[in-house]
């Protein structure tokens, strides 16, 4: 176990001295605001450049690219990020092959739904199914979906779940057992919303909310946090009464933070043959 663990490890510097030369040898000094100079042999940032930009010992940054058995500080590794120029995932990568805890991706309301989707959504006929973004808008669906939320009767700018479960009466009115669902959907919310506070949007979004709705304004400040909403919603559904879905969540862009919404009706029969039927209003 000692050896396996060992050349493990081995592998992985190896692979972080390779990482960190090429990024190096990538830039030029130029990249980063230094003189080209006449007396370069080699490609790109000389070792003790990278080291004195990033502020840290050069025999330190030396022995990392080196691939030795050194451990450094999550600063020193953002130091040198920076100094490097890696995005979000090359610095995730760096971290993780120097055995740090990565850090957190900064969050992002993505707005476009990616074509290999939008084909998933439309195969789903008879499964109500849309797609959120880290705030929460509804950027996707199929028909049946359309047919049991009305997405596309409502303003744009209203196209958000979070809007339609606590200001519009026409989605929460039907949620049979409101007040045991609200806490829970609110409470996944939270973990999305902890992932990019400081986006104008997203707070925008709650000043809103706690503006308009005294049930969203009373559960926010409850704190809760729950991890992804899933379980068995039931609806009331015109001539059918409460009809119960089964309802998942499945990321299908983890870097974008899209999250593909799929119900499924727990006795199908009925209900899909009606979603099927192209019904003009909502259920």
């Amino acid at each position: 176990m000692s050896d396996t663990l060992d050349h493990r490890l081995d592998r992985t510097r190896a692979e972080l001295a390779d990482f960190l030369r090429r990024r190096r040898e990538g830039l030029s000094p130029l990249d980063v605001g230094l003189p080209v100079g006449k007396r370069r042999r080699t490609p790109g940032l000389r070792r003790e450049e990278v080291a004195a930009l990033a502020g840290v010992g050069l025999t330190w940054y030396t022995w990392l690219e080196q691939g030795r058995a050194i451990k450094v500080s999550t600063a020193f590794l953002d130091n040198v990020s920076r100094v490097l120029k890696l995005d979000e995932i090359e610095r995730r990568h760096l971290f993780l092959l120097a055995h740090q805890r990565p850090p957190a991706m900064a969050g992002q309301a993505w707005c476009e739904l990616p074509p290999l989707v939008r084909r998933l959504l439309d195969d789903l006929t008879l499964r109500p199914s849309y797609v959120l973004n880290l705030r929460w808008d509804v950027i996707g669906w199929n028909d049946a979906a359309e047919r049991l939320f009305g997405f596309e009767q409502r303003d744009p700018a209203e196209c958000n779940m979070l809007w339609m479960l606590f200001a519009d009466d026409r989605l929460n009115g039907r949620i049979v057992e409101w007040s045991v669902q609200a806490p829970q959907i609110l409470a996944s919310f939270r973990r999305d919303f902890a992932r990019s506070p400081e986006d104008e949007s997203m707070v925008a979004l709650v000043e809103s909310l706690e503006q308009v709705s005294p049930s969203f304004r009373k559960l926010w400040n409850q704190h809760d946090v729950h991890g992804r909403c899933e379980g068995r919603r039931s609806f009331m559904i015109d001539g059918r009464g409460p009809v119960a879905f089964d309802h998942a969540s499945f990321i299908v862009d983890e870097e974008k933070h899209l999250r593909l919404v799929f119900y499924a009706a727990a006795d199908h029969g009925d209900v899909a043959a009606a979603l099927h039927a192209g019904r003009s209003r909502p259920l």
